[in-house]
């Protein structure tokens, strides 16, 4: 892909999907171009990445084939602002913001744009980020495919309708803090019977993404899954009914049900 790709906001989830780009060898870093207020983050860009840097959000909008706006939702109207009469006619706008719908981005550039909201989650880091796709109206085939190709470079992706973000948030947005939760309370069990601390977060680790892998591998269903590893009177069906008993399913629910409505009232 030849075209210039324009990040303004070069932190985290940034970083992540620019690095997953080129790593995939999609886009050559001469072709990717980084803004950011912070000299140091820049610095760390060019360093780690090698991709050109500015300060200067114009500079990366009038250049963008495509432009990730990867600031925070607060920051929407004031950068949108800036850069509204930069952008070039044809450019694919990325968004990456909890609690900016599609219609709100178009409101604030003020003109139909062609935009792509995206929910990604923090597994990006190290390319297994889940990325919910949302494009508007003025989005072709082909050029949701092109998005898609970068997009896939740092995970998997899946086009939904807007309608369901807030239950994408829930279940993939939010949810690496819930599953960084049951590795910490697994690896302070294990720490707990004698296992180092190191040990025990590599053993949880290793059967949280093991498992993972299974369920998208196989295809089974994840309670078929479950019951493969619960022998009659075994030690695993032992563990299972003492966490229903504690309410471990349902307290996964009503955490998922908080973020949904906290992200329900985002978009408002």
């Amino acid at each position: 892909m030849e075209k210039i790709i324009g990040f303004i906001g070069g932190g985290n989830m940034g970083y992540a999907i620019g690095g997953g780009i080129i790593s995939s060898n999609i886009v050559p870093k001469e072709n990717i171009i980084y803004s950011d207020p912070s000299n140091e983050r820049l610095k760390k860009l060019y360093n780690d990445l090698g991709v050109k840097t500015s300060n200067s959000n114009l500079l990366v909008a009038n250049e963008s084939d495509i432009l990730f706006l990867a600031v925070k939702p607060d920051m929407y109207p004031e950068v949108i602002n800036e850069i509204k009469d930069y952008i070039k006619k044809d450019v694919i706008i990325i968004t990456i913001a909890a609690g900016v719908k599609l219609e709100k981005s178009r409101e604030l550039f003020g003109k139909d744009v062609k935009i792509i909201r995206i929910m990604p989650n923090t597994p990006a880091l190290v390319k297994e980020s889940m990325t919910a796709v949302m494009p508007n109206e003025f989005i072709t085939k082909e050029e949701l495919d092109e998005a898609l190709l970068l997009l896939n470079a740092f995970g998997k992706t899946e086009v939904v309708s807007e309608k369901l973000i807030d239950g994408v948030i829930a279940v993939s947005g939010s949810s690496p803090a819930y599953i960084f939760m049951l590795i910490e309370a697994m690896g302070d069990a294990a720490v707990s019977s004698g296992m180092p601390r190191k040990m025990a977060y590599k053993f949880a680790a290793q059967a949280v993404l093991g498992s993972a892998k299974m369920v998208l591998e196989t295809g089974m269903h994840p309670g078929e899954l479950k019951d493969m590893v619960c022998s009659p009177k075994g030690t695993t069906i032992e563990a299972v009914e003492k966490l229903e008993e504690c309410g471990f399913r349902n307290a996964i629910i009503q955490g998922m049900k908080a973020c949904e409505k906290k992200s329900k009232e985002m978009s408002k």
